[in-house]
């Protein structure tokens, strides 16, 4: 899978609602936490690439992989998943840096607001 480049800034939090089955009110607060709970996730996951510890590579990876699925952020879940599998693998070949930095890139547009 090549790495994506989304953007969440203009994210519809009424789409959101929809695709999830929540009340629209409830979208900032889940929102809110995912943008706090995501930046130790990418830490520790940044860290067990450097460390070339694939089982932790896995553990992050697949632990943001649901919650950006959870709120259906797709592109964020295909390149979660994609570092899950290659961490499973312990592939040394694959690009963890790159998709790690995507990741973050992506993280980066979404907005609690």
């Amino acid at each position: 899978m090549p790495i994506l480049t989304p953007n969440y800034a203009n994210i519809s939090h009424e789409d959101m609602a929809n695709a999830i089955g929540l009340k629209i009110k409830h979208i900032p607060m889940l929102l809110s936490s995912f943008l706090q709970e995501t930046p130790p996730i990418l830490q520790a996951l940044e860290d067990a690439i450097n460390e070339k510890d694939y089982p932790a590579i896995k553990e992050h990876a697949h632990g943001l992989k649901g919650s950006s699925g959870n709120l259906r952020f797709n592109e964020i879940y295909e390149m979660s998943k994609e570092l899950e599998f290659a961490g499973a693998d312990a592939n040394q070949d694959f690009e963890y840096e790159a998709y790690l930095q995507a990741i973050k890139d992506a993280v980066a547009t979404i907005s609690s607001d």
